[in-house]
């Protein structure tokens, strides 16, 4: 029984009536074929009832990890539920790295490619990008593979669980790299509306932080990409005139020793999440909401939240704001147009978050916001639709795929992902 399972901030209690955690491929297909439907569960960091089903989930978070490294493919696969803190940390260790890395390391590779999770960087495309093949077993018990080469795998990568259950990815990986990420606190909203462009591809990676409420954000987290051979040297002093600091309270609140380490260089992997891999990740006890916006549309999408900060701030730990390249992925939140990604981190006040999400999707309703897959949002199915222009497409290759529904569940059903069944 799941009776106790919640995910992993303890702000959703799952309906499924029975968890198994498979330990082999074989134990997943014998899942499957059961009968009745099931999904797939991984780390379980989604805030909404996508990965729920009121029946059977299969946790692959017991499966093998295995990881096995391609030198030259430029590749490496693993199990499905290894976390992307343990893949950085086995691939340093012989010199590779993935070429961005999500806020947490904590959460699988087939769960946070699945839901289209990005990481940061105006010139980084989102995690589910890097995706060369997966393996996973159908609605009747077959394991199948895919490539990168077939005709529908960008229906695929980000594929929400909706056509099987991933049992095994493989990942494009480059040598590894050093990062430098500094703070600086105190950057004018002025700066960011008038330079967005500028400011968010100033760097590596760069996410700046904010509660919507004053003419300052709380600060800007620059990460830059040392070159092979480039001395550390000691930072840049100002940002877009925002003075570089070490207080690491001023990003979030909670332990500041759970984050990565600011102002100096280290490995890839020591750097790029906001999070150590040993360390707590976040808060908990939170719901989140997450937005992709045209980065054209930026200065103006922004300046509509802020304007409605009196009904956003007070229900807010934090927002974040990051940046991502284009790619051809169905369901990605950046599919076809360069991406900002705008995050919000609300405390566990359900109505009154509720009534704040609402604020925030009016706010951005011009301006063709996408909603995450994984996170709390009022935007039903027409309007999803219209938001992501190939979702007719992915809905087309699941039912292929799965002609059962054996994959799918409510919120797949309610937001046309998947055909409604009796």
């Amino acid at each position: 029984m799941t009776s106790e399972l919640w995910n992993w901030s303890g702000t959703y209690q799952y309906t499924a009536r029975e968890l198994i955690t498979a330990r082999s491929v074989d134990e997943v297909r014998r899942a499957v074929t059961a009968g009745g439907r099931v999904r797939a569960l991984g780390t379980r960091h989604t805030f909404n009832d996508l990965a729920d089903n009121g029946a059977t989930l299969v946790s692959v978070a017991g499966l093998s990890a295995d990881p096995v490294l391609d030198p030259a493919a430029g590749t490496v696969s693993a199990g499905a539920g290894m976390t992307y803190g343990a893949l950085a940390a086995w691939l340093q260790d012989r010199g590779w790295a993935l070429g961005n890395l999500g806020s947490l390391p904590h959460i699988s590779l087939a769960g946070a490619i699945a839901t289209g999770t990005h990481g940061s960087g105006s010139r980084n495309q989102v995690l589910s990008a890097a995706l060369a093949s997966l393996d996973y077993v159908t609605a009747d018990g077959d394991l199948r593979h895919a490539r990168r080469a077939d005709a529908d795998f960008a229906g695929l990568a980000v594929g929400l669980g909706a056509f099987g259950i991933v049992v095994r990815v493989t990942l494009d990986i480059q040598p590894s790299y050093l990062i430098r990420q500094d703070a600086y606190p105190g950057l004018r909203w002025d700066r960011v509306l008038g330079d967005l462009e500028e400011v968010m591809s100033a760097a590596y990676s760069v996410s700046l932080f904010t509660d919507w409420a004053g003419a300052a954000l709380r600060a800007a987290w620059v990460k830059r990409r040392l070159a092979p051979g480039e001395a550390a040297g000691d930072g840049l002093d100002s940002f877009f005139g925002a003075r570089r600091g070490s207080d690491r309270e001023q990003f979030m609140d909670g332990p500041a020793d759970n984050l990565t380490v600011l102002g100096q260089p280290g490995p890839w992997l020591a750097a790029l999440p906001h999070f150590r891999v040993e360390a707590t990740p976040s808060s908990g006890d939170e719901i989140q909401s997450e937005y992709f916006i045209d980065r054209r549309h930026g200065p103006q999408a922004l300046d509509a939240i802020r304007r409605r900060a009196h009904r956003i701030t007070p229900q807010l730990m934090i927002s974040e704001i990051r940046s991502t390249a284009p790619d051809q992925l169905w369901l990605s939140g950046s599919h076809g147009r360069d991406t900002l990604a705008v995050h919000f981190t609300w405390h566990n006040r359900p109505d009154a978050v509720d009534a704040a999400v609402r604020e925030v999707e009016a706010a951005l309703e011009p301006f063709a916001a996408r909603p995450h897959w994984g996170k709390v949002s009022q935007v039903g199915a027409a309007r999803l639709a219209e938001l992501y222009p190939r979702l007719g497409d992915a809905r087309d290759l699941f039912e292929r795929l799965d002609p059962g529904g054996r994959f799918s569940n409510d919120r797949l059903e309610r937001l046309g992902i998947r055909l409604r069944r009796r």
